[in-house]
């Protein structure tokens, strides 16, 4: 992800912008070493909304999340990679507005699988995908795909010192 093209203070109690490097730092350092669930929103074919948690990493300035080819989600996604992500970091509430699209290049498969097996996830590439011996029971069976988010917007909520609120647009 590049660095935002335009931030806009949404504070309305004098508090300062908050900084993209703060969001994108504790995504660095968070991911995937800490407990976090990530909520993946996305659009149904008729135009209702679907979210679902998953466990997302931060790797090489990049969002990625694993979903089962079956899943609700990643039929979303093939149909229309819009979604949102958010999640909540220490010290920030954070929503990412964009677009996920599957990954099957085999150098980015084994580094992304590299930084799961880091935070504890056995995660290795197999037939385009990831398998492991253990993954969320509503993910159905391996190989499970690996998705890259790509985001537009995203809003954090500063929920430690220093305070604020902040939305920051980013061009591709």
């Amino acid at each position: 992800m590049t660095e935002a093209s335009a931030t806009k203070n949404l504070d309305r109690s004098g508090l300062a912008a908050l900084p993209w490097s703060r969001a994108r730092d504790l995504l660095a350092t968070q991911t995937p070493k800490e407990d976090l669930t990530f909520f993946v929103g996305t659009v149904r074919p008729d135009g209702r909304p679907h979210a679902a948690g998953v466990g997302a990493i931060w790797v090489d300035d990049a969002l990625y999340f694993v979903s089962g080819p079956g899943t609700r989600r990643a039929r979303n996604l093939a149909a229309n990679p819009a979604c949102t992500v958010s999640v909540r970091l220490r010290g920030l509430d954070l929503t990412l507005e964009g677009e996920a699209r599957r990954v099957a290049d085999p150098s980015t498969l084994e580094r992304v699988a590299a930084v799961y097996r880091e935070g504890g996830w056995p995660a290795t590439v197999q037939d385009e995908g990831f398998t492991a011996p253990f993954m969320a029971a509503s993910a159905g069976p391996a190989p499970w795909h690996l998705y890259r988010f790509t985001q537009d917007r995203a809003i954090g909520v500063a929920t430690a010192e220093p305070h604020g609120a902040t939305r920051w647009d980013f061009t591709r």
